[in-house]
């Protein structure tokens, strides 16, 4: 009787151990006698002790953050880079027998590139550009993890960070296109006040008495300064009367006040 419930207590032990829980979010990789059998589906699923194991596969999405990086632009300049890569395992069996650690393996092979990608472009494109160099990687990445059934989904440059003697000379050419830009812009002015001027000038010659007019406007202006200036003003008419006369004085002054 003691032997009967010894070995029934056995058995339910040995078959309690043999139960594994395989998540949603997880796979599993059985192997018999150390051979690959199958892949297993979440749930519960019985194991053979010593016959029979189980390797566990995360298969949600994974970031990796990828360390701080010196590289060298195409153009000989020292940059710091890091990045973050998205990636999530593909295809379950690949992942375990393929590569022996593949987080750390994708980890070394994101460094590598991107101190690759970095030293075949200028700075300038690194800085404007950061999406496309971004995209490069990820590329290059997914294609040399696609043996070990890995899919690289993102890859963002997180920083690039520049010497301080390359920071003040991008601060002073910046400097220099703003100070451009505002010497343009004051010129492009110019030449429209320029332009609308002539063309006020030219309707008030055409008009008769719009520049008088004109000039009545600017009194009543100075009218409101308080200044000791006293102005005359002498209508055009006055002067052009004098035109006729015989007089040359008068007439030499108003063709001086008229021209």
């Amino acid at each position: 009787m003691l032997l009967t419930w010894t070995l029934s207590i056995f058995v339910i032990a040995v078959i309690l151990s043999s139960i594994k829980q395989i998540n949603q979010y997880q796979r599993g990789v059985k192997f018999r006698l150390g051979k690959f059998v199958g892949i297993i589906e979440p749930g519960w699923r019985l194991i053979l002790p010593i016959f029979e194991s189980v390797t566990k596969v995360d298969i949600r999405v994974k970031a990796v953050d990828v360390p701080n990086q010196e590289a060298i632009t195409k153009d000989n300049i020292s940059v710091g880079i890091n990045a973050v890569i998205y990636y999530k395992v593909d295809d379950v069996s690949k992942a375990i027998l393929e590569v022996e650690n593949y987080f750390y393996a994708i980890s070394q092979l994101a460094q590598t590139t991107m101190r690759n990608i970095v030293g075949s472009v200028d700075l300038d494109t690194l800085l404007s550009e950061r999406d496309k160099v971004s995209e490069q990687i990820r590329m290059i990445v997914d294609k040399l993890t696609d043996p070990w059934g890995i899919k690289v989904q993102n890859v963002d440059l997180k920083d690039v960070s520049l010497p301080e003697d390359m920071k003040r000379v991008i601060a002073k050419q910046a400097e220099a296109e703003r100070e451009k830009r505002a010497v343009i812009t004051k010129a492009e002015g110019e030449v429209i006040a320029s332009t609308n001027l002539a063309k006020a000038a030219q309707t008030l010659s055409a008009s008769d008495g719009a520049l008088h007019l004109r000039t009545l406007n600017t009194l009543n202006d100075l009218s409101s300064d308080q200044s000791n200036t006293v102005i005359f003003a002498i209508p055009l008419e006055v002067l052009r009367a004098f035109e006729g006369k015989g007089n040359d004085t008068l007439k030499k002054l108003a063709e001086k006040f008229l021209k």
